[in-house]
């Protein structure tokens, strides 16, 4: 990629500290970015990354609210305005429906979708003008394995989310997109050895994906050269149309 396309520009990327989110957050200060890098436990990884990438890290639990609020409040008054939202922070749990809890429900729903929601809404009220909304959903969405109605549900909303936002948002000449990463080599996928032993032959490229396949997806969304594509889905996953 070419260097500091976005120089000059403040970037905040939830669930940072490992993972597609400290891989996206790296690509953004590559570019030239300010980042905040969010976590809401691993806070010496998130300490190490932000000192690493020239960044800040900021606790907040978005699934909480008043959190997200904060994280917004503290970065702009730290770094100014803000120009990029990218939601990564997400968890995931897979059971059949018959199987599942109220309490699987509600976690889920509540970071995936709820979390997203309201970290849109704070965007929405505080971006500047030309900014970037990015989300990471799942191609789970497209294939809905069975027991992954909960996580594959959650992840729906934000995809109809981001096609509602970019209406919105559109006269502003913000943008709104979603990204939908498949196998990815993550901590969320290794908790499930099952799909680990099937992911490198589910896409056609024969590998898994690496964090950063995804995050130099997510940074050209976020730059001027992608300032045509909004209320899109983005499948990052290889060909392969699964979690």
């Amino acid at each position: 990629m070419s260097l500091q396309r976005l120089s000059g520009k403040t970037a905040i990327v939830t669930g940072a500290a490992r993972g597609i989110g400290r891989a996206i957050a790296s690509s953004l200060a590559s570019e030239g970015a300010r980042v905040v890098v969010n976590y809401t436990r691993s806070a010496a990884e998130a300490e190490a990354l932000a000192a690493e990438i020239g960044g800040l890290a900021i606790q907040a639990d978005v699934s909480v609210v008043a959190d997200i609020r904060r994280l917004f409040e503290t970065a702009e008054a730290a770094l100014g305005p803000l120009d990029i939202l990218v939601n990564n922070a997400g968890v995931a749990s897979f059971q059949p429906v018959a199987q599942s809890t109220e309490e699987q429900y509600d976690h889920i729903f509540s970071v995936n979708a709820r979390g997203t929601y309201f970290c849109c809404r704070e965007a929405a009220l505080r971006l500047r003008n030309g900014g970037r909304i990015v989300s990471i959903s799942t191609g789970a969405t497209v294939s809905s394995p069975a027991g992954s109605a909960i996580y594959s549900g959650s992840k729906a909303a934000v995809e109809q989310l981001t096609r509602a936002l970019a209406r919105e948002l559109g006269p502003r000449s913000i943008t709104v997109n979603t990204v939908s990463p498949g196998f990815t080599d993550t901590d969320m996928l290794n908790q499930f050895p099952t799909l680990v032993g099937i992911a490198a032959g589910m896409s056609p490229l024969g590998r898994v994906g690496q964090p950063a396949d995804v995050a130099e997806v997510v940074a050209w969304l976020c730059t001027s050269e992608a300032r045509w594509v909004t209320g899109q889905n983005l499948q990052a996953g290889g060909g392969a149309s699964m979690v």
